[in-house]
């Protein structure tokens, strides 16, 4: 049998290059890596002597917050942080937490901004998952801090922060944050961007699972979202921004950055009171703030006489848990203007918004809030926004009716999920990022959200996993069975409602269990309400959540 001839293997054919790729490739003149740092530089270089940062009695301008950024910088880099480490922040709205927005990248670290009411069980993971470095924590939070560092594997170096607004508590760390800034040097040069896919900032979301899983951000959708924010928002050059939004969600949503980009002022608020906000826009001539719409609730349920002195029109910008329609209404009467925008950590914060029309001003004011109560558009920096079949991705009919899941595209989308590839690729499955919220699709192109196919519960803007509630619930020895949902709200939006069987032969009753539960759960996790009986299920034994959501709408 002859011996089959061995055909040469054709070598791959060399591209040439086309009349607009010869000769124009990158160079340093042409493409520099885009990075939201470089807003702070500008802003320090144009407008030096503008208000930058208001606190109590404290008050920087965009030079001394741009020289305290780079000590704060270069005091990380002689501390032994590298590119690529982690600094933990846990700490309020204060200038400290401002600083860090800038002042941890420009070091070339990755900031990972804990959420300051947090327990330490959660915050001892994230410190081991996230291979904290450095830790920067405000004294008021040192019980709980000093809980998780015990609990942690890696000790990091622990910077304490001494905010003079703030009540104080005991130092743990080698160094006070203003010690720590002294010793760094004003003429530090921030480390360079090598790639704008490089890793920005790590934020935990609370998922399906009991642990967190770690967003990473990176550089080049942080700046595009920070210019997103400028470009739906009424912001214009000098906003005078209330910080009511906590700067560890989404980065604060990515304005640390925004307001840096229009030399604005950042009014730093410690706790978010009604007083407080009342006494900032009036003093400080507050122009815009964010929040969810439990902040919203606080300022409607102000005493009437707070609510009716004189103010400047100021802008509100709100997501979370959809807003009611009535609490809209409510807030534009008492002279806010309302802009409703819808996102995920996954996406930086607000990827989509109820852009609106001003044919609209002449419908009646319920009416309105109603449009207005609708999530919305996509970003101009989102590439891509549609309501699909989840399996098939088939777009629903936009009839206002066809519910499907929430689907996203573009360069405002996480990197991934830190060391879990299952979820990132779970969560990108057909080239589009699976948000796990159902919603429908309006002929006038906007979408409007209906339920969460996740039974993550949003109370005051905070993300809690039914899943973790319920392992806690499971804990007590007299509880047979348990499911938590999410019940309305008039303050928080919604909170967990627990509804439990007990074992045969049990007295346990609500209260006990709910100081049980407090022992293993951050407080705000804690159910509000137990039902006690037995859980509706289906014929395979699974609980029937529909059921028990329906019920504990009437619980109220």
């Amino acid at each position: 049998m002859a011996a089959k001839k061995k055909t040469a293997k054709k070598k791959p054919a060399i591209k040439k290059p086309g009349k607009w790729e010869r000769d124009l490739g990158r160079n340093a003149a042409n493409y520099e890596p885009l990075s939201p740092i470089g807003f702070l530089a500008r802003a320090a270089s144009v407008w030096p002597k503008r208000t930058a940062v208001l606190h109590g009695r404290i008050s920087r301008n965009w030079a001394q917050t741009h020289l305290r950024c780079k000590r704060l910088a270069s005091a990380l880099a002689r501390a032994g942080v590298r590119r690529g480490d982690t600094v933990a922040l846990m700490a309020p709205n204060i200038p400290a937490a401002y600083e860090c927005a800038f002042g941890v990248p420009m070091a070339g670290a990755v900031l990972n901004a804990m959420n300051v009411r947090l327990d330490a069980d959660t915050l001892a993971f994230q410190i081991d998952h996230g291979e904290t470095k450095v830790l920067i924590a405000d004294t008021e939070f040192a019980p709980v801090i000093a809980k998780a560092l015990a609990k942690a594997k890696r000790k990091p170096l622990v910077i304490d922060i001494d905010d003079p607004e703030g009540p104080g508590g005991k130092r743990l760390g080698a160094a006070e944050y203003e010690d720590f800034l002294a010793g760094g040097d004003p003429d530090f040069s921030p480390v360079k961007v090598r790639d704008e896919w490089d890793p920005l900032a790590l934020n935990y979301t609370s998922g399906t699972t009991g642990n967190p899983k770690g967003v990473v951000y990176h550089h080049r959708g942080a700046y595009l979202n920070a210019v997103g924010n400028v470009m739906v928002w009424d912001l214009g050059h000098y906003p005078v921004y209330l910080w009511t939004l906590p700067m560890f969600h989404c980065n604060g949503w990515c304005f640390p950055w925004t307001i840096a980009a229009m030399a604005g002022t950042n009014v730093c608020l410690r706790r978010v009171e009604a007083p407080a906000i009342f006494a900032a826009i009036k003093e400080r001539g507050v122009t815009h703030m964010c929040g969810a719409p439990i902040v919203m609730n606080m300022l409607i349920n102000a005493p009437e006489a707070m609510r009716e002195d004189p103010h400047q029109p100021v802008r509100i910008m709100t997501a979370a848990a959809p807003p009611p329609a009535s609490v809209i209404e409510k807030m534009e009467r008492m002279g806010f203007r309302i802009t409703h925008v819808y996102g995920l950590t996954e996406v930086y914060g607000p990827a989509v918004v109820c852009e609106w029309h001003d044919e609209w001003n002449a419908l009646p004011p319920a009416e309105a809030a109603v449009r207005k109560a609708r999530q919305g558009v996509r970003y101009p920096v989102l590439e891509g926004l549609m309501v699909a079949d989840e399996k098939t991705l088939k777009p629903v009919p936009s009839d206002g009716q066809t519910m499907g899941e929430v689907f996203m595209r573009g360069n405002i989308v996480m990197k991934g999920y830190f060391k879990n590839p299952d979820a990132t690729n779970k969560a990108f499955k057909g080239g589009w990022f699976r948000t796990g919220d159902l919603g429908v699709m309006h002929a006038d192109g906007y979408i409007e959200l209906k339920d969460r196919s996740k039974d993550i519960i949003i109370s005051g803007g905070e993300n809690i996993s039914t899943i973790e509630v319920e392992s806690a619930l499971y804990r007590h020895p007299d509880i047979l069975e348990a499911a938590v949902v999410a019940r309305p709200d008039e303050k928080w939006g919604e909170t967990p409602c627990a509804f439990v069987a007990l074992k045969e032969g049990s007295s346990a009753g609500e209260a006990d269990i709910i100081a049980f539960t407090r022992q293993h759960l951050a407080g705000y996790k804690v159910p509000r309400k137990i039902v006690f009986g037995p859980l509706p299920k289906t014929s395979t034994g699974k609980i029937q959540k529909f059921l028990l959501r329906a019920r504990a709408k009437s619980e109220i």
